[in-house]
């Protein structure tokens, strides 16, 4: 579900929760060692995530946020922010090379270059929760 987060809108909100559950609290964000990601530049998208970075003239990066359920990606073009949620279930990953991955999303895509061993850590942990939740989910 791709929403723009720019203004504050409670049902938008409750939306993501509902799909990828709420945010993770500080302890278990001190467990999980940080549920963020670096910024990640965007080498690829599909048509609807393209039309809205084709406006901008500056680098195109976004950012991943695990949550309990799913994963939210942020992008950020001009003044407005985007948000991509996508619950674990529907979550495809697929590492292409040492610095590519593409993230799949029903029609949405996103190629992303990496830039150190921390990204791939990133990348790697965002696969085990994956597997914990479907695990949990599925068993």
């Amino acid at each position: 579900m791709l929403n723009n987060i720019t203004h504050k809108n409670p049902e938008i909100e409750k939306q993501i929760i509902n799909l990828v559950g709420k945010e993770y609290s500080i302890i278990d964000k001190i467990k999980l060692n940080g549920v963020g990601s670096q910024n990640l530049l965007i080498k690829k998208s599909d048509n609807t995530i393209y039309d809205i970075l084709k406006n901008d003239f500056t680098l195109n990066r976004c950012n991943i946020e695990l949550r309990p359920k799913g994963v939210i990606l942020f992008i950020n073009s001009k003044l407005e922010t985007y948000c991509l949620s996508i619950p674990y279930y529907k979550l495809v990953l697929f590492k292409i090379n040492e610095i590519n991955y593409t993230i799949s999303y029903d029609h949405f895509f996103l190629k992303l270059k990496v830039k150190n061993e921390s990204d791939h850590k990133f990348f790697k942990k965002l696969s085990k929760q994956k597997a914990l939740f479907l695990e949990d989910k599925f068993i």
